[in-house]
């Protein structure tokens, strides 16, 4: 056979898995559908590249929503600080933000994408744009090689021994995650759990949502509400916008969300705009801010000093007065309703925004069906997986392109559990 390994598609998994196995010595193909190798690491945070959080293990670990006991091998072997060491050794300098976020210190996400080329490019992989790979090639039990298709259009085969999956999931299909490698799993026997997306927007049923759009919220605290129990809580920062509810406290929750939306229950978002504040405090305060006005002054006067200009007139509604109605009508009904506005409004979610808008895929090929140990099926020996198109997803913070390097790093390896 001409190569030892194949791997497929040239994302953060599959350049790590390539690049690895390549370094030790094999011969590697590596097969990408797309005209150059890392088009969603490009964009990917913002185009700034989110590449690790640089938490300690255990606070890391607890971020992996899915499958993490699955995951701790793979971590284990290659964790925040291994990634972190392997771009500085290759020339990318970093720099550690909010919340022990990792970027390239330029901002720049192609400087990841362009070190991560270059190291395989150097370490003799054959990198193979345009190529799309249809199916796996067995004998028997075992990986043969794969049958591809060229840009032109011809037919061809590569063999190999080993074969690793790395395609991605089926967010940002732009890029070329079009959840090509749930199908070519799934023609050999494995099991696919329901994809759906993760990490995305929430649509909203708010009345007059438009005038929310473009409010952002600092240091709130918002809970997830399926069929009337609160499920999870989260504090940091949250947006409108036209494609509904975002930001980190959001995305960071609405894998449960989707999964709830999807079993048809009743989802809602309560926002907290006062989180510092208990009640009585919130009521003292409003106390202090009614003394610096007037009876004739306009509820709206006592509602800015509270609130962003753009929740006004909802926060009123919930209150049961109106922005313009004067102070001297605002009793102890309407103030303690203000307070419960404030603490707990509450956003209806009727839907999730699409896998175009989704920063990561939820579901995949089942880690049941694969060695932790190693990245091989358990099904087809010498075929292994790595990255998102396993059944494994985090939060975001860094947290699912360390699972993707990890699992890649694992696999490329190529061992085997006789």
């Amino acid at each position: 056979m001409e190569y030892d390994l194949i791997v497929i598609g040239a994302g953060a998994a599959g350049l790590m898995a390539a690049g690895t196995a390549a370094e030790s010595g094999l011969r590697v193909a590596l097969m990408e559908k797309m005209e150059k190798p890392a088009r969603k690491i490009r964009i990917t945070g913002k185009g700034r590249c989110n590449l690790t959080n640089i938490k300690p293990a255990e606070e890391f670990l607890e971020k992996v929503q899915v499958n993490r006991d699955f995951f701790v091998p793979a971590y284990t072997q290659f964790g925040n600080k291994a990634l972190v060491r392997f771009f500085e050794k290759h020339g990318v300098k970093l720099v550690t933000e909010q919340g022990g976020r990792v970027f390239p210190k330029s901002g720049k996400a192609w400087d990841i994408a362009e070190a991560l080329t270059e190291w395989c490019e150097d370490s003799g992989v054959e990198i193979m744009t345009h190529t799309t790979v249809e199916k796996l090639l067995l004998l028997g039990t075992k990986i043969r090689g794969v049958g591809y298709r060229t840009k032109k259009g011809f037919e061809r085969r590569l063999e190999a021994p080993a074969v690793i999956i790395a395609t991605g999931g089926a967010s940002y299909p732009a890029t070329g995650s079009t959840g090509d490698g749930y199908a070519l799993a799934h023609s050999v026997g494995h099991t696919i759990e329901a994809i759906r997306p993760s990490l995305v927007p929430l649509e909203t049923g708010l009345a007059d949502k438009e005038s929310l759009y473009g409010l952002h919220l600092r240091n709130i605290r918002l809970g997830l509400i399926i069929d009337g129990e609160r499920v999870a809580e989260e504090f940091g920062e949250m947006s409108f916008s036209s494609r509904g509810a975002e930001g980190a406290t959001v995305l960071r929750m609405s894998r449960k969300a989707v999964d709830a939306l999807i079993d048809g229950r009743k989802v809602e978002l309560s926002l907290d705009l006062k989180p510092a504040l208990d009640k009585q405090t919130l009521q003292d305060r409003i106390t202090r801010e009614m003394e610096a006005l007037t009876p004739e002054n306009p509820t709206s006067d006592l509602l800015r000093k509270l609130m962003p200009r753009e929740l006004v007139m909802p926060i009123a509604k919930l209150a049961d007065t109106h922005p313009k109605r004067q102070l001297k009508y605002f009793d102890d009904k309407v103030c303690n309703a203000l307070i419960d506005a404030l603490k707990d409004f509450r956003i209806p979610v009727t839907d999730y925004r699409p896998f175009e808008e989704a920063i990561v895929t939820a579901g995949g090929v089942a880690v049941s069906e694969v060695n932790p140990e190693t990245m091989e099926s358990k099904i087809v020996r010498g075929l292994y997986f790595a990255g998102e198109v396993l059944d494994i997803d985090a939060n975001t913070g860094g947290y699912n392109l360390q699972i993707a390097f990890s699992t890649g790093r694992l696999a490329g390896r190529l061992r085997h559990e006789d």
